[in-house]
């Protein structure tokens, strides 16, 4: 288990205010509605999904863009785009910095996460994650015959398969080291000689006159304050997802060598925000 990433001092958000309440009402309920609603929509249309297509999952993964496209347009955060996604089925690699980050990876491209086992047990966010899609899977050793199967079995199903190798969020500002460990399965011999890795940083700018960190949420942060703050925003910040060169498994040696290239372009992403 990775112990949850520190900094000296937590972002000092703004106190709960009038105008504040009214900005977080009229974003809050639309994004709830909008959530509610095209959840209900994905469930029943995957009753016929997956008898016919079973892991497969051609129609529900639009609905899943589709909300978190349109939650930065609710929000008021400015998103965008840089460089080519990766085409085909894959792995992808990002930095993480916040709850957002699955809005942010999402809205771009119809992608399934890669989560430990413990999140689907967790209250309503475990069956979001399970009616998204996601890949559960134990971090232990013993399991990794398991994990090279599973992972074997979404790529053949056409799957982009996402990852956050950090273990942990930060306040958006840096990357930490990428953790070797799932970068294993992907040296199995079906999966190495073809398998394709794609990095990505997900960057964010702060609402003007805000703590850089504004959109960070990382350590023992609260998530009830962190979502008012974000909602309550009068001129919300934006955030740019960079997608960089993707690389071939075959030619690296071994898992470290893999890992230290993805965490090397990841963290080429975040270099111009961080001396701006």
């Amino acid at each position: 288990m990775t112990d949850p990433w520190q900094s000296e001092d937590d972002v000092a958000h703004a106190q709960v205010t009038v105008i504040g309440c009214f900005h977080a009402a009229r974003r809050g309920i639309p994004l709830i509605a909008l959530i509610a609603v095209c959840l209900v929509l994905m469930m029943i249309i995957r009753l016929i999904e997956r008898p016919l297509f079973g892991v497969k999952r051609p129609w529900t993964p639009y609905i899943t863009q589709f909300v978190c496209r349109s939650a930065f347009w609710i929000l008021g955060i400015g998103y965008r785009t840089e460089g080519a996604i990766l085409s085909g089925p894959g792995a992808i690699v990002a930095n993480h910095s916040s709850w957002l980050d699955i809005f942010a990876l999402n809205a771009a491209k119809r992608i399934y996460f890669v989560s430990k086992a413990e999140v689907a047990g967790w209250p309503g966010i475990g069956w979001l994650a399970k009616a998204t899609g996601t890949v559960f899977i134990q971090r232990q050793r013993s399991e990794a015959k398991a994990q090279v199967y599973t992972f074997r079995e979404r790529l053949a199903a056409g799957h982009k398969l996402l990852f956050f190798p950090e273990g942990t969020s930060t306040d958006g500002l840096q990357v930490l080291a990428f953790k070797p460990t799932l970068f294993a399965a992907f040296f199995d011999d079906t999966l190495k000689s073809t398998l394709k890795i794609q990095a990505v940083t997900v960057r964010y700018h702060a609402p003007q006159g805000a703590d850089r960190r504004f959109y960070g949420w990382w350590g023992d942060m609260a998530l009830a304050p962190h979502l008012y703050a974000t909602l309550a925003a009068r001129r919300p910040g934006s955030v740019e997802v960079i997608y960089h060169t993707p690389v071939n498994v075959a030619d690296y040696a071994d898992r470290k060598s893999l890992a230290l290239a993805l965490e090397t372009q990841t963290r080429s992403g975040l270099s111009l925000h961080r001396s701006a």
